[in-house]
């Protein structure tokens, strides 16, 4: 796409998005030759800009002699972002002391990631959360509960966490319990849930040696993952969007909201991108016409190299592109060190 652009038609190009995100008003030629150094006269400016627009970069909106980006400029000026350049230390100070304050438990780190997302950069933030599923086996635990009953506690490097009260078998102990914990631990350390065999479990039974305990243990597995194999969704900053001069319209505003609503679209859109490091979504690129104003943000976090979930910024076409992306991926990295630190 940059090839189609000579030097001076993307210094103006540059500068017509640089200014249209800052002021989200139409820009218009006399307004670039006074606050950029282009080096060149309103009327060059004019003529370059009305190029720019034949060749799909800017558009013309019909109450203003100004011009504004179009997606295909959207995308020039994301594409000459990168790579991304560091969070500035006012930045990164402020993710930091976010967790410290609000984060004490693994399960408290999803809501708080995308509040913080959509704080700092004042859009929509979302964040898929991994299913258990997918996450790996960490431990088993048992827990004596007076002379009849145990507590097992079921652990994944994610954070999922399933307790439950069992009652000792008749004729059992807390030691058969603590033999059955070990002949699991052993088997599946590091296994992800989706991915326990047959052998596996043919295994674990013949270490534990009893059928009434194995099964114990077995309800205990299907218990950690029955309720819980989709991914959850969290939402942050939807009230974000009143700031934006794009939603003044309250219809507007309220098909964006209820797009934002369908969790099957929203989870499509992070989806599609999943895996695939930091990327951004413009306009019409977006596969759901509900979101084709906007852009969309995602980046993916992994654990141990595994995959886990999706992080995302979504906002107006004109959002403040260099700091989402700057911001999301650092909060992204800062996503999997918590997890690490969390989980153990």
């Amino acid at each position: 796409m940059v090839d189609e652009l000579d030097a001076r038609k993307s210094k103006i190009l540059w500068a017509v998005v640089d200014d249209y995100i800052a002021s989200a008003e139409p820009v218009g030629s006399r307004t670039l030759a006074r606050k950029y150094d282009l080096g060149i006269s309103p009327a060059t400016i004019r003529n370059e800009m009305a190029d720019l627009e034949m060749l799909g970069f800017l558009e013309h909106p019909h109450t203003s002699a100004g011009r504004i980006p179009s997606s295909k400029g959207y995308r020039f000026y994301v594409d000459g972002l990168l790579p991304v350049a560091p969070v500035t230390e006012p930045e990164r100070a402020r993710i930091h002391e976010w967790y410290r304050a609000r984060v004490r438990r693994l399960d408290e780190m999803f809501q708080e990631t995308a509040r913080l997302i959509a704080d700092v950069t004042h859009n929509v933030s979302l964040v898929l959360a991994p299913q258990a599923a997918q996450s790996a086996f960490r431990l088993l635990q048992f827990l004596p509960m007076g002379g009849s009953h145990v507590i097992a506690v079921l652990m994944t490097d994610a954070g999922f966490v399933e307790n439950r009260v069992i009652e000792i078998p008749k004729g059992a102990s807390f030691g058969d319990f603590r033999r059955m914990a070990d002949a699991v631990n052993r088997v599946l350390a590091g296994k992800a849930l989706r991915e326990v065999t047959r052998e596996d479990l043919r295994r674990i039974r013949d270490d534990i040696g009893d059928e009434a305990i194995f099964a114990e243990a077995m309800h205990v597995m299907h218990r950690a993952l029955e309720g819980r194999d989709g991914e959850r969704l969290y939402l942050g900053g939807t009230s974000q969007l009143l700031a934006h001069p794009e939603y003044r319209d309250l219809e507007r505003v309220r098909e964006l909201l209820l797009a934002l609503e369908r969790e099957d679209l929203v989870k499509e859109i992070l989806h599609t991108h999943m895996g695939e490091g930091l990327t951004v979504t413009i306009g019409r690129e977006n596969t759901s016409s509900a979101f084709w104003d906007t852009s969309v943000i995602t980046a993916s976090y992994h654990v141990d190299g595994r995959l886990l979930g999706t992080i995302a910024v979504l906002g107006p076409t004109r959002m403040e592109y260099a700091k989402a992306m700057r911001i999301l991926d650092y909060v992204n990295t800062n996503l999997t060190e918590m997890i690490h630190r969390l989980k153990w």
